[in-house]
C-alpha cells in the first residue's frame, strides 16, 4: 500500500497570488479527486508535488521520499500527465513511449521493447503503434498520456484536467483505463468536471482559491446536504433578486428558462420544491456560498 501525506503546503507567485494556501491530505492506493474550478489553484498543487516547482512552506511524503527535498527520488516512481499533453510533429506513438522509457531510465533495448508493447495494448493502441501520435483524436492522445506516465511502474499517478475536450466515447473509454490503474497505486485526478469525480473516485477534496473547502467521500458530502437543497424555476430578470435574498448554489437553464438551486436549513414555501441533492450540489454549494463544511 502506497502513502501520499501532504502537510500544511503553501506557495505565493512573485506577482502576489496565493495559489496555495496550507493544504493538507493525506492519500492512499486508489483513484482521489480533486474538484475545483479554473483557477482554484489545482495546476499549482499539481507541479508542485510533481516537483516541478518549490513550495514556500510545508512537507510532502511518498512512503520513505521527501518529495520537495529529493526530488530526483519522487521522480523514478512519478507518472505525470499535464494538462496539455504535447507531441512531437511526425513521432509515432512507439517512438513516442520508447523516448519516454530511455528518459526514464530504462536503458536495455530489449526491456525498453517489452515495457511499450505491453503499455501499446493496455491502452488500446498497439494496432495504432505506427501511426503519427499528432493525427490521434484527443481520446487517443490522452490515452497515449497515460501510457507514458505508467512507465516504470510508478507509485503515485497525477493527471492534470484529463478529460477536458473528449467526447462521451472517449471520456468513457479513459474512466475504464484510469480505474484499472487505480488499484495499485495514488491517482490524482485534478479537474473542473463533477462528473469525473462522480464516475470515478471513492474519496475527494474540494479546492478552491488555493484552499480546500472540503475532503472526504463524495456520499459523505452529499450526505451533509441533504434536506438543505431545493429548486425553484424563476424568471431571468428575478435573478438577481434571489441571489441577494437566499444562499443561491447555482442556476442552469432548463427548457429556456433558469433553475435555480438554493441552499437552506430550513424547508422553503414560495414555489421552492426540496431536491435530492448531488456531486454538483457539493462542488457549487462550497465554491458559491458560505456554507464550506471541512
Amino acid at each position: 500500500m502506497n502513502k501520499l501525506i501532504i502537510k500544511n503546503v503553501s506557495k505565493t507567485y512573485p506577482n502576489g497570488v496565493k495559489a496555495l494556501d496550507d493544504v493538507s491530505l493525506e492519500l492512499e492506493n486508489g483513484l482521489f479527486g480533486l474538484l475545483g474550478p479554473n483557477g482554484a489553484g489545482k495546476s499549482s498543487f499539481m507541479r508542485t508535488l510533481s516537483a516541478l516547482q518549490e513550495a514556500d512552506s510545508g512537507s510532502a511524503m511518498l512512503n520513505e521520499i521527501d518529495i520537495f527535498k529529493t526530488p530526483t527520488e519522487l521522480r523514478k516512481v512519478l507518472g505525470y500527465l499535464p494538462q496539455e499533453f504535447g507531441v512531437y510533429p511526425r513521432i509515432t506513438a512507439e517512438q513516442l513511449l520508447n523516448h519516454m522509457a530511455v528518459l526514464k531510465g530504462i536503458t536495455k533495448a530489449s526491456e525498453r521493447k517489452e515495457e511499450v508493447n505491453y503499455l501499446l495494448n493496455k491502452v488500446n493502441l498497439y494496432e495504432k503503434r505506427n501511426k503519427s501520435v499528432k493525427g490521434f483524436s484527443g481520446g487517443m492522445k490522452q490515452r497515449v498520456g497515460i501510457a507514458q506516465a505508467l512507465i516504470g511502474n510508478p507509485k503515485l499517478i497525477i493527471v492534470d484536467e484529463p478529460t477536458a475536450g473528449l467526447d462521451p466515447g472517449e471520456r468513457n473509454r479513459f474512466y475504464n483505463l484510469l480505474a484499472d490503474v487505480g488499484e495499485e497505486v495514488v491517482v490524482i485526478l485534478s479537474t473542473h468536471i463533477v462528473e469525473d469525480v462522480k464516475e470515478l473516485c471513492t474519496k475527494m477534496a474540494v479546492m478552491n482559491e488555493g484552499k480546500i473547502l472540503y475532503q472526504g467521500t463524495p456520499n459523505n458530502a452529499i450526505e451533509e446536504l441533504e434536506g438543505k437543497v431545493f429548486q425553484k424555476m424563476v424568471e431571468r430578470k428575478e435573478l438577481n433578486e434571489y441571489a441577494d435574498n437566499f444562499s443561491v448554489i447555482s442556476n442552469k437553464m432548463v427548457g429556456g428558462k433558469p433553475v435555480i438551486h438554493v441552499y437552506s436549513d430550513e424547508k422553503l414555501g414560495d414555489g421552492f420544491e426540496m431536491v435530492k441533492p448531488d456531486l454538483e450540489d457539493v462542488f457549487f454549494s462550497k465554491i458559491n456560498t458560505s456554507h464550506k463544511l471541512v
